[in-house]
């Protein structure tokens, strides 16, 4: 995300940090059900609650959803994945340049592999810090039908907050922390760096030139290649999170109880979607994200009002 821009301004950390916090909110809400077919895939098969309802694929995920909890259920948990998305992704986005740019030695004239992942596990391990509860709050309203039947857990987003602190603990709110701190961490790293490498590559080599189209083949090659790499992780994150006190003892627990029960495919569960929904956010949160870098950088500079 370093390749020369059109601009001789560059962003400030303030325009990145704003630019990724709403790029990644309007990608939310237009992905959002493939993340809740994604999260109810994974949890399918966990306990016998499960049983009840079996979802085939994506379309017939989202299919199943609509018919028997309403068209809304597709959207339970978004005003949690928002306040995750300002928490999280605007850190993890709006910050990677310029934290890239502090483990970028002054002889370096353009930024190393090393100091890319670098900065993708510093900017993905802070950001997974500040937004867990969010993560929390929104795996549970997107899969609590499913394994509570008819009667939910959670009335709301702040009445899951509120039940979580209170019935759990505080700490349970950062449930999940490490496999989302490791999940996060490959998705970082992957993610950004692929779509800077890829991006770089492309306008270096003047395949494509630094525009939307660019963007757009960075963002889908940098998807697919996170969403394989983070999947298993991704998977025991989401069961983890969503289980009932007690139910595992640890990530570990957690982990080797899927792999004894399911076999080594379970952790692959909702695959496609988890693909369908990364790939498509990722292309609409860097083509907003570049664009709207560019035009609050060009609503910044002087006009020249001479004749």
């Amino acid at each position: 995300m370093v390749s020369p821009a059109t601009s001789d301004v560059h962003p400030t950390m303030g325009v990145k940090i704003f630019s990724a916090g709403v790029s990644a909110c309007l990608a939310d809400v237009i992905t959002f059900p493939l993340d809740t077919a994604k999260v109810r895939l994974q949890i399918q098969g966990e306990g016998p609650t499960s049983s009840a309802i079996r979802y085939k694929g994506v379309l017939g995920t989202i299919t199943t959803l609509a018919k028997t909890e309403g068209p809304v259920k597709l959207y339970s948990g978004l005003p949690a994945g928002l306040q995750r998305q300002i928490s999280f992704a605007s850190l993890r986005i709006g910050l990677y340049d310029t934290v890239q740019e502090f483990y970028t030695s002054e002889n370096d004239t353009t930024p190393s592999l090393g100091s890319r992942i670098a900065a993708g596990l510093t900017t993905g391990g802070v950001a997974v810090f500040i937004g867990q509860p969010t993560e929390v709050v929104k795996v549970r309203l997107q899969a609590q039908s499913h394994l509570h039947g008819l009667k939910p857990r959670y009335t709301g987003t702040y009445n899951a907050y509120r039940i979580i602190a209170t019935t759990e603990s505080l700490k349970s709110l950062w449930k999940g922390t490490t496999p989302n701190l490791l999940r996060n961490i490959i998705i970082n790293c992957t993610e950004l760096v692929t779509y800077d490498l890829m991006k770089g590559a492309l306008v270096r080599n003047k395949i494509l030139a630094d525009d939307v189209p660019c963007h757009l083949l960075s963002a889908l090659i940098a998807g697919f290649c996170t969403t394989l790499l983070s999947s298993p992780v991704d998977v025991v994150k989401t069961r983890f999170i969503n289980s009932p006190p007690g139910q595992y003892i640890s990530v570990p627990s957690c982990a080797l109880t899927m792999l004894n029960k399911e076999g080594p495919t379970a952790f692959f569960k909702g695959f496609v979607p988890s693909f369908l929904r990364l790939a498509s956010w990722n292309v609409i949160m860097f083509v907003c994200f570049e664009q709207l870098k560019r035009e609050l950088m060009k609503s910044r500079q002087p006009v020249d009002y001479a004749t």
